[in-house]
């Protein structure tokens, strides 16, 4: 189902649309979309949240042949993705959006990221991009496995695959 509300943009308050969207997600449940973007000011909203109460989840997904790239993410906006193996971590923040992408998806995210980085580093940081941009092309040819974690304590993020493993949600306390 797919709703469309028109509303004030908060940045710049031009009259834009705000578009609320159903989608089923097999072996999870419906998930509510809502996007919205100002052609005034360039303002975007993007959110996930599954339509049903859910604990706090964590997904572990080992990522090992061109055919797991396919493999449906679902990220809320309190969700954190971490691919140790590249050595990122994508936590959430006041920009950040929720998504529905694959495994390739995520991948191309964080090789725009430092295509972007490269532009600016220097150095070391210049080196180490370049790195994980090639593990990245690796790890698309098959080459490179990496595990791909997903924790989100709203329990709005997911992994759909058989082979991801759903586990209890421990978040860091933080305190020692």
């Amino acid at each position: 189902m797919r709703t469309v509300v028109t509303g004030p943009c908060p940045v710049c308050s031009t009259d834009i649309d705000y578009i609320y969207q159903t989608e089923e997600i097999p072996y999870f449940s419906d998930i509510l979309i809502i996007s919205a973007r100002c052609p005034s000011c360039g303002y975007r909203y993007v959110d996930t949240q599954a339509i049903k109460q859910t604990d706090p989840t964590q997904w572990t997904l080992a990522v090992e042949t061109p055919e797991d790239l396919s493999i449906r993410v679902v990220r809320s906006m309190t969700g954190r993705i971490e691919i140790p193996e590249l050595g990122v971590v994508i936590d959430p923040g006041t920009a950040c959006e929720g998504f529905v992408s694959n495994v390739e998806g995520v991948l191309d995210r964080v090789d725009a990221v430092l295509e972007g980085a490269e532009r600016w580093a220097e150095g070391d940081e210049l080196v180490q991009a370049a790195l994980i941009r090639e593990r990245i092309a690796a790890v698309k040819a098959g080459t490179y496995p990496v595990t791909l974690f997903l924790e989100d304590p709203s329990g709005n993020s997911l992994i759909v695959s058989e082979k991801a493993e759903r586990c209890v949600y421990e978040p860091e306390s933080g305190s020692e």
